[in-house]
């Protein structure tokens, strides 16, 4: 870590492309939520259309069938009613019917003397029962005599029959279809080994399917996400809506109907192509950084020279050549200002030498009359001292005389007296003489 902050730091251009890439990287993932956020909304709107559509195709589709079974039914029945005192010809019109209609899987007449009760209300389909070993829905129609109901055709239709034609059309490779009864049993659905069982008894641990299941009994219409087996999964569900026709007993079946898609079937394309883009903007990135890298370390070449130049100069190399350049951008006329100012550092740095050269020849020129004159100055101490010794003995001398002609100038001879005047005057010519001396070095030394 501490290596690649020292690298970042002395790096320049990389750090310039650095930054260069995350500020587009920053504006690309904006610009890419934005996009695929709104996609994502397009392609659920998109499915959700896909599913209404599919849901109104497998309704129409089952309506047919139960619109079919009820038309054959009914074409029956009125030849049937004629003859409803003879129970062997009804049998014979009923077979007649299972041949006629591959829907029906099979028929019974149930004889009911006792109920009295109108066509119209007894004239439905039935949630789905067990009958002969098949899960099957019922149609029923009611038998008069007159006015006296005495028995009730009831008209099988097999739900793995009625799932295996409806289930036949796929809206996408993995998606299916549903319909739910009335009280929650399966009448269609993928897998024919849970038809006719209750939703809720198998959705007791998933709150999301039942969660859905209720939605779709209450009769709404719209869609939920639920989880299944480990992944998820979108349903699409409204009420089964019957098609009026003439002649129809419209009773409310209670039914809905729903479409399944896996999540992977809505959004596939759309993650794949999230994962293309991305993988894309990636490389293209990378590839921007490798470009930015290269641009901007040959454009920074100048400046590297020039940095070199500088350390060059700092060192004392003010000859250093720094060539011209033709570019006028920033970086050309930099290095074009700092070789005239090279040029001119080195025009004044040799002024300056010269002058050196010439202040360190008076210097010596100065240090050795400086030199000179401290040894004269010695000489001339030397030779005062010099001279002060050898004046010292005759004044000593002339003082001795002096005081002692003064003081015993009654009791000295005349003799004596004359001895001493001759000395203060042989002392008085010496001192003379050392005066005349010192007057002529002295000039001497002046000239």
């Amino acid at each position: 870590m501490f290596k690649l902050t020292r690298f970042l730091a002395k790096t320049l251009s990389f750090r310039l492309s650095l930054m260069v890439i995350v500020a587009l990287a920053a504006l690309l993932i904006v610009a890419l939520l934005v996009v695929f956020f709104f996609s994502r909304k397009m392609v659920r709107e998109e499915a959700l259309q896909d599913a209404k559509q599919t849901l109104e195709a497998t309704v129409q589709r089952l309506d047919n069938i139960l619109l079919d079974v009820e038309q054959s039914s009914g074409n029956i029945y009125w030849r049937m009613i004629n003859h409803v005192n003879h129970p062997e010809e009804m049998q014979v019109y009923t077979d007649k019917l299972v041949e006629s209609n591959p829907y029906i899987t099979n028929t019974h007449i149930i004889w009911d003397t006792d109920s009295d009760a109108t066509a119209a209300s007894d004239v439905c389909w039935t949630d789905p029962s067990s009958s002969d070993s098949r899960d099957v829905t019922s149609f029923l129609l009611p038998i008069y005599n007159g006015q006296k109901r005495v028995a009730t055709l009831s008209v099988d239709v097999s739900l793995s029959l009625l799932s295996r034609i409806v289930l036949e059309t796929k809206p996408s490779p993995n998606s299916f279809c549903t319909l739910l009864g009335k009280n929650g049993s399966f009448i269609v659905y993928p897998d024919s080994s849970i038809l006719n069982q209750n939703v809720f008894e198998l959705a007791n641990e998933n709150p999301s399917v039942a969660e859905a299941a209720e939605s779709m009994l209450a009769g709404e219409t719209g869609y939920r996400r639920i989880r299944m087996d480990g992944e998820n999964f979108y349903i699409f569900y409204k009420p089964f809506e019957r098609a009026a026709e003439s002649g129809r007993a419209m009773t409310n079946l209670g039914w809905s109907a729903g479409i399944i898609y896996p999540e992977d079937d809505i959004f596939g394309d759309y993650n794949r192509l999230l994962y293309y883009v991305l993988a894309i903007a990636l490389a293209g990135l990378l590839l921007l950084l490798l470009f930015c890298l290269v641009f901007i370390h040959r454009q920074f070449l100048p400046l590297r020279a020039l940095s070199q130049s500088a350390q060059r100069i700092a060192g004392g190399y003010y000859d250093e050549p720094i060539p011209f350049s033709r570019h006028n951008d920033e970086v050309g006329r930099l290095q074009n200002h700092f070789q005239r100012m090279q040029q001119s550092l080195s025009t004044r740095m040799g002024e300056m030498q010269q002058l050196s050269r010439t202040l360190q020849e008076r210097a010596r020129v100065l240090q050795a009359a400086y030199e000179q004159a401290q040894g004269a100055d010695r000489m001339k101490t030397s030779f005062l001292y010099n001279m002060s010794n050898q004046m010292m003995s005759p004044i000593s001398g002339i003082c001795k005389s002096v005081v002692t002609i003064s003081g015993q100038y009654d009791s000295l001879s005349e003799e004596e007296t004359t001895r001493l005047v001759a000395d203060i005057q042989q002392w008085g010519e010496k001192i003379t003489a050392l005066l005349n001396q010192l007057i002529a070095d002295s000039q001497q030394i002046m000239k």
